[in-house]
């Protein structure tokens, strides 16, 4: 799946070119796409295929076409506080971004079947928590996974008000789906071969809306061979904030007013200084007159009072131009990321 745009020479081009072709269309998602870089999440040797708008895979590690995540995005219609489930998390990609959105009070759970892809998704995550500015300029939902296959999940779990599957769905499997829901919750997956979108409008009430043609690998079957019995998926519980996370959350809150509000005061209240317009000079010609007397020409030149003072002004208007012109541009400083060093510092006083 995927080509439906161009390939972009680095993350924000290609966002720039899913916008162009309206696969996102609304700001959160926007930022978000442009928060999280799409090479980050492939292995290093195939990275040159980061930006082009299709799926990869790479034995149990696999990433969908980024025009087929705009349309999952925009139509999950994501905002803060709300619960997610994403079935079939796989690399932890699309998790972050909606965290992005979720903030901090959201909850964000995965299930992926493969172990293997856990401990990769975990490592991704790790790293964007580690090195990325993004991290720091939005108020972040961490996603939580799990290991198991999503058509196992206990009956004991909580209903959420946004899921994805990342598989195709069969028909028998619809309703299974359905019940993961809360009522007013939008549930997004492939079934029959259309990407859809299924809004739980009461308790046993549905919209069913179907958003494009998608191919996904099927679902994979519970496999009950080996012990006969099933292993249920416990999903993390959806727990009230620890004192510790809310103390956590203000302290970060605080930190970006008063780095926002320093920053503000020292650029002038954000605004840069007006264009400076260089006056227009206009240079005065002497005129010049010419007698015709009898068979001679007498030629003269009358000169205006003020030429003087004008050359003088001219001179001078001139003279600070050129020293203008002398003054070497000064390069600005590289970016500092004011609530990293803040941390640090509260860090260091803590130790001591």
């Amino acid at each position: 799946m995927g080509g439906a745009v161009s390939a972009g020479e680095d993350n924000d081009e290609l966002i720039d070119n899913l916008k162009e072709a309206q696969y996102i269309r609304t700001e959160l998602v926007e930022q978000a796409f442009r928060a999280i870089d799409r090479a980050d999440y492939y292995l290093e040797e195939f990275k040159d295929n980061a930006y082009k708008d299709l799926a990869w895979k790479h034995g149990n590690i696999h990433l969908s076409a980024p025009c087929i995540y705009s349309e999952v995005m925009e139509a999950l219609d994501l905002q803060p506080g709300l619960s997610f489930l994403n079935l079939g998390s796989g690399t932890g990609y699309l998790s972050s971004m909606v965290g992005l959105i979720l903030g901090p009070f959201g909850i964000n759970h995965g299930v992926e079947l493969h172990s293997d892809v856990i401990e990769y998704a975990k490592q991704k995550l790790d790293f964007f928590i580690r090195t990325s500015d993004s991290f720091d300029k939005f108020e972040f939902c961490e996603p939580s996974f799990v290991t198991g296959n999503c058509l196992e999940i206990s009956l004991e779990c909580t209903q959420y008000d946004r899921v994805y599957c990342g598989a195709g769905v069969q028909k028998e499997h619809e309703d299974y789906m359905k019940n993961l829901l809360k009522v007013g919750g939008i549930l997004v997956m492939p079934l029959e071969e259309k990407l859809t979108k299924i809004t739980r409008t009461g308790p046993a009430a549905w919209e069913t809306k179907k958003i494009l043609a998608v191919s996904f690998a099927p679902l994979i079957q519970p496999n009950h061979a080996e012990s006969g019995k099933s292993k249920l998926v416990h999903l993390p519980p959806m727990a009230v904030r620890s004192l510790q996370d809310l103390a956590r959350i203000a302290i970060r809150g605080t930190i970006k007013k008063i780095i926002h509000q320093e920053t503000m005061s020292k650029n002038g209240n954000g605004l840069k200084n007006p264009p400076r317009f260089k006056r227009r000079r206009v240079r005065r010609r002497r005129m010049e007159t010419i007698v015709f007397l009898d068979k001679e020409v007498f030629a003269s030149r009358i000169s205006n009072p003020s030429d003087d003072n004008n050359n003088c002004e001219e001179f001078e208007e001139e003279r600070r131009e050129e020293e203008e012109k002398c003054v070497p541009e000064l390069k600005p400083d590289p970016p500092v990321n004011f609530l990293r060093e803040k941390l640090k510092m509260s860090s260091l006083r803590t130790e001591t």
